[in-house]
């Protein structure tokens, strides 16, 4: 009332005081202003944040590990439902950001509106936000070379996309360099490798051999269709648990994103190389 506020966002905590507040402003002879009460946030056990438990995740964490803009969308997609706030939320808010920036930058005017991205960068189409490899395959690739530097991951991200450089995608550069932190804090001391079984070690081994014959210039989609074939032809049950074997024995996540992208940027021959290490080689069954 006093400072002329129009419109005002709390917490669901806040809504005795905000209907309290309501009623003083009305006494007053004033319309109280428009509001919208947004759910608290809980801890990946699904518990409500304290200060006092310190099991929250502060905003400064967060900016190590994604830029500012996955948090601008985290915090945009369903602010009335209760959300987990936690490290392993920030690889898909990041991803759904470039999404929609990429999404932003093909629309008219007219909806623009309707995308987070519009009202994340205040109502800016953000032509320099671009990024040919999304977050969680940077993750995966990180997590496969053991990165510890860009230079790393920029030898494979060129050659997957020519032109692209640091000096030329800054945005994709600071990608890559949150990408090698989250793999440090979180990916790598998670890493459990498994033995593939006797189905696997076959449909494994008829993986490496159609990957030969494929080129190294095989596209993504292409690769993606061959890996559902090779999955059929071995009888998998369904096919999320043959992915689930590429990722668990390749690479030592229980997940990822679509196998044949991360094919294509890794290499087609470094591949078959990582799959003919998983089954003549003692691979870890424990974290990396």
């Amino acid at each position: 009332f006093a400072l002329g506020v129009d419109y005002e966002m709390s917490g669901k905590d806040l809504i005795d005081s905000v209907r309290l507040s309501g009623k003083i402003c009305r006494i007053l002879g004033a319309e109280p202003p428009a509001g919208f009460t947004y759910e608290l946030f809980l801890d990946e056990h699904a518990q409500k944040i304290s200060k006092s438990k310190g099991n929250g995740l502060s905003v400064e964490e967060w900016l190590r590990y994604a830029p500012p803009e996955s948090l601008g969308q985290f915090m945009y997609n369903a602010p009335q439902r209760a959300k987990r706030l936690h490290f392993d939320v920030i690889p898909k808010a990041t991803d759904e950001y470039l999404a929609n920036a990429a999404r932003l930058r093909e629309q008219d005017a007219a909806t623009r509106p309707t995308n987070a991205a519009w009202h994340i960068g205040g109502g800016e189409v953000p032509e320099d936000r671009a990024s040919p490899v999304s977050f969680a395959m940077l993750l995966n690739l990180a997590s496969v070379v053991n990165a510890e530097t860009p230079a790393m991951l920029w030898g494979f991200i060129r050659r997957y996309s020519p032109g692209a450089r640091p000096d030329t995608m800054p945005y994709l550069d600071r990608l890559v360099g949150h990408a090698i932190a989250y793999y440090r804090d979180f990916v790598r001391p998670a890493k459990q490798y498994r033995h593939p079984d006797d189905r696997e070690r076959a449909a494994l081994a008829d993986l490496a051999e159609t990957l030969r014959g494929m080129g190294p210039d095989a596209e993504a989609e292409a690769l993606q269709t061959m890996l559902y074939e090779v999955g059929k032809r071995h009888g998998f049950p369904e096919l999320r648990a043959w992915f689930g074997c590429l990722y668990q024995v390749l690479l030592g996540q229980p997940e990822g994103p679509r196998f044949g992208g991360f094919v294509a940027l890794y290499g087609v021959a470094e591949t078959v190389a990582l799959i003919e290490a998983a089954l003549t080689g003692p691979h870890a069954a424990t974290a990396a």
